[in-house]
């Protein structure tokens, strides 16, 4: 079947609108109506040839997504056509070692691991370009009208929840909520420090609401940001300046729980060394690989934890149902993280608003 889709073909260049093949679903697959996709930072990282897991293109990206279940593919159980789904990041298999221990976020069955590479279980790809094989951001490729997926990754919403919001439950919001709720468990009465206020740094501070902290202080380099931090549940706001000096002047001592979201390595070291001894420390965004963290190492020696979390170490049957209900409920604000809605037409133009730190967040959606 042919189907518009956005297209990297070559690392630090835009993306090429273009018409693509995608195949039926196989075994144990979905194939995916995209209703809309929020475009994340880990896709301009694949962009810019920063990502791990994209290496070899052509590759169709965008993973933050929802939709409509199109078709199904041989023992497909869980979703049937015509159902409201957000392509969760993983979908963990239930049998492994990992998921045996409840730890599905580190699911190492072979499908989550083919999907990873953004490719099939069997080692194929489900979308070609020009005759070439493509592969897709960990297994989803939702910048396209259509996106083939395990069957696991597909979670069942209302038929009246609204997709342009529903997609950010996929990424970001579950990203940041679960840093808060499921990683560093933050407990009522903490205090809680969020560096870097885009849009997984907005849903860290959303959890931390969530989580009963009553003091919230969100530090950012842009004023901005720290104007919506504060709309979205801070107490306190830091413009840059030395960051363990600025919050020991609202938090005596240092925070119970730090939250680095900027990716950049070197903060990392300044959000550890504002918290208190034994304070928890959560690194959300991914420094590029290679790149050393320093930390102070007597600050360790005062029972300091510092942790690391993937999609905020979600389990999607779990979590996603759980945000959506919060949403419904009033309690998670999804619809202020939406700065914009563009065509697929216009993704290069989302990509240059993320760059630029102008939107909490972008979705392209397909009508």
């Amino acid at each position: 079947m042919l189907m518009r889709a956005a297209v990297l073909t070559g690392f630090g260049e835009a993306l090429e609108v273009r018409e693509v093949e995608i195949s039926d679903p196989g075994p144990g697959e979905v194939r995916v109506r995209i209703r809309a996709s929020g475009v994340c930072g880990s896709d301009l990282k694949a962009m810019d040839g920063r990502s791990p897991v994209v290496r070899r293109l052509p590759f169709v990206l965008g993973h933050e997504s929802a939709g409509v279940v199109e078709s199904v593919g041989d023992g497909v159980t869980g979703v049937r056509p015509g159902d409201h789904v957000i392509i969760a990041m993983n979908g963990p298999c239930g049998r492994c070692r990992n998921c045996g221990g409840g730890r599905f976020h580190l699911c190492s069955g072979p499908a989550r691991l083919a999907a990873v590479t953004g490719t099939a279980r069997d080692g194929g790809t489900r979308i070609t370009v020009d005759g070439e094989a493509a592969r897709t951001m960990i297994g989803i490729g939702s910048f396209a009208e259509y996106a083939v997926v395990n069957e696991p990754m597909c979670v069942r919403i209302a038929e009246d929840a609204p997709f342009d919001v529903m997609c950010l439950l996929a990424c970001g919001v579950v990203t940041g909520v679960g840093a808060v709720l499921n990683v560093a468990r933050v407990t009522p009465g903490a205090s809680v420090l969020v560096v870097g206020c885009g849009g997984v740094g907005l849903n860290v501070i959303q959890g931390a609401v969530l989580a009963g902290a009553t003091t919230i202080v969100a530090a950012d380099v842009a004023a901005q940001k720290l104007k919506l931090a504060e709309e979205f549940g801070a107490t306190h706001t830091i413009l840059a300046g030395d960051l363990p000096a600025r919050v020991g002047e609202i938090v005596r001592g240092g925070v119970d729980y730090a939250f680095d979201v900027t990716g950049v390595a070197g903060v990392l070291g300044a959000a550890f060394a504002s918290t208190q001894p034994g304070g928890t420390t959560v690194m959300v965004g991914s420094p590029p690989q290679g790149e050393p963290i320093r930390v102070e190492p007597g600050l360790l020696f005062a029972s300091r934890r510092l942790m690391g979390t993937q999609g905020g170490d979600a389990a999607p049957v779990r979590d996603l149902p759980m945000l959506a209900e919060q949403y419904l409920r009033g309690r998670l604000d999804l619809d202020r993280l939406v700065s914009e809605r563009l065509p697929l037409e216009e993704i290069n133009e989302a990509v240059r608003h993320v760059r630029a730190g102008a939107v909490a967040r972008s979705v392209i959606v397909f009508d």
